[in-house]
C-alpha cells in the first residue's frame, strides 16, 4: 500500500483539507502557470518550481533539498511530464519529512510513566500560544485525563484572563497570581497543585518576550529549576507555538527560541487563514523538532494532531 493509499479519517481529514485550503491554491495557482504548455519536467519547470517553493514559504534550503530529490527522480526516469509532477512531490516532500521528523505523535497522548506529565507552553505573544493550551487541555480531557493548567504568563493581565477563560470553558483547575507575580512562583504552585490533586497532566503557560533574548532565556531557566522542585525532571516536554501565518516570521521565532531554551516540539498554527501552509514543511525539515500539533480552524476541535501524510496529501490534493 502506498502513503497516500491509506484511508484517512474522513472528519479530521475534510477539515485539514478545509484549513489547507487558501495554501494550496495559491500553490497550485503558480504551479499551473509555471507548467502551462509544457509537457516535460526540464530545468525550466524545475526553476519555476524552485521559486514557488521559496515563495510559497517552504523555506531555501527545504526547497533545495526537495528540487535535489526531484532532479534525482528526472535522471533516473529520464521522462517525466509535468502532469506527474503533483505525484511526485507529495511522494519527495513525505519522503524527505519522514527522515527528518523523528518523534512524530499519532495522538493525544502522555508518556504513561511520567505522571504528572509536565508541559510547558513558549511562544511570542499573538501566535495563539493561549488557545493552543485550551484546545490541547480540551483534546486530553476528552481523554479522559485530569488536566491542569498553570498561569505563569504575568507579564499581561490579558493573558491570565485568557487562560481563565479556557480553563472554564473546558472546565479543567487553574492556578493563577496577580498580574507581575513571579512566573517561577505560579509554576511551582501550580505543579504543587497537581501533584495534590493527582493530575495527569499539567500544563504551563509562560511569557512570550523575545526583545531581549537573554531575559527569557533566564526566566524560562528560573522556571524549569523552581519546578524541578517539585517534580524532578519537569518539564517533561517544551513546547514551541508558531504563527504558520506569519511564514518566514515563525522560522525567525523559533531560531531565537531554540536558542534561548531547549525547545522538545512545535505546533504551528493558524494555518486555515493563511496562504502560508508551506512553512510547516520547512519548519519540519529544518529544525528536527517534531511538530506535534496544526491549527487549522477556530473551532475548540480544529487543533490537530499533526500527520506528515496527511498533511502533504491535503497540501498537494
Amino acid at each position: 500500500m502506498g502513503l497516500f493509499e491509506k484511508i484517512f479519517s474522513s472528519e479530521k481529514k475534510q477539515t485539514l483539507d478545509k484549513g489547507l485550503e487558501k495554501s494550496k491554491t495559491n500553490f497550485f495557482s503558480k504551479l499551473s502557470k509555471a507548467v502551462a504548455g509544457k509537457s516535460k519536467v526540464d530545468d525550466d519547470v524545475l526553476d519555476d518550481l524552485e521559486e514557488i517553493l521559496i515563495t510559497s514559504d517552504v523555506g531555501v534550503k527545504t526547497t533545495i533539498k526537495i528540487i535535489e530529490r526531484i532532479e534525482n527522480r528526472v535522471a533516473k526516469e529520464k521522462y517525466l511530464g509535468t502532469d506527474e509532477l503533483n505525484q511526485i512531490l507529495r511522494e519527495e516532500i513525505a519522503g524527505l519529512l519522514s527522515e527528518t521528523n523523528v518523534g512524530e505523535a499519532t495522538d493525544f497522548d502522555i508518556p504513561k510513566d511520567k505522571k504528572p506529565y509536565v508541559l510547558m507552553v513558549v511562544g511570542v505573544n499573538g501566535v495563539g500560544k493561549t488557545t493552543t493550551i485550551g484546545k490541547l487541555a480540551y483534546q486530553l480531557k476528552n481523554k479522559g485525563l485530569n488536566v491542569v493548567l498553570g498561569a505563569a504568563d504575568t507579564f499581561r493581565a490579558a493573558a491570565i484572563d485568557q487562560l481563565q477563560v479556557w480553563a472554564d470553558r473546558v472546565d479543567v483547575p487553574i492556578v493563577k497570581q496577580e498580574m507581575g507575580s513571579d512566573p517561577a512562583s505560579v509554576a511551582f504552585d501550580t505543579l504543587q497543585s497537581g501533584v495534590n490533586q493527582n493530575a495527569d497532566v499539567i500544563i504551563i503557560d509562560t511569557a512570550g518576550r523575545l526583545h531581549n533574548k537573554i531575559n527569557l532565556m533566564n526566566e524560562l531557566t528560573k522556571v524549569k529549576r523552581v519546578m524541578q522542585k517539585v517534580i524532578g525532571d519537569a518539564p517533561h516536554d517544551v513546547l514551541l507555538v508558531l504563527d504558520g501565518s506569519t511564514g518566514q516570521n515563525a522560522f525567525e521565532q523559533a531560531k531565537q527560541f531554540t536558542a534561548a531554551t531547549e525547545v522538545t516540539s512545535l505546533a504551528v498554527t493558524k494555518l486555515d487563514g493563511t496562504a502560508k501552509g508551506g512553512v510547516v514543511i520547512g519548519i519540519s525539515d529544518q529544525f528536527k523538532i517534531p511538530v506535534k500539533y496544526i491549527g487549522v480552524g477556530e473551532g475548540i476541535e480544529d487543533l490537530q494532531v499533526f500527520n506528515k501524510y496527511e498533511f502533504v496529501d491535503s497540501f498537494f490534493k
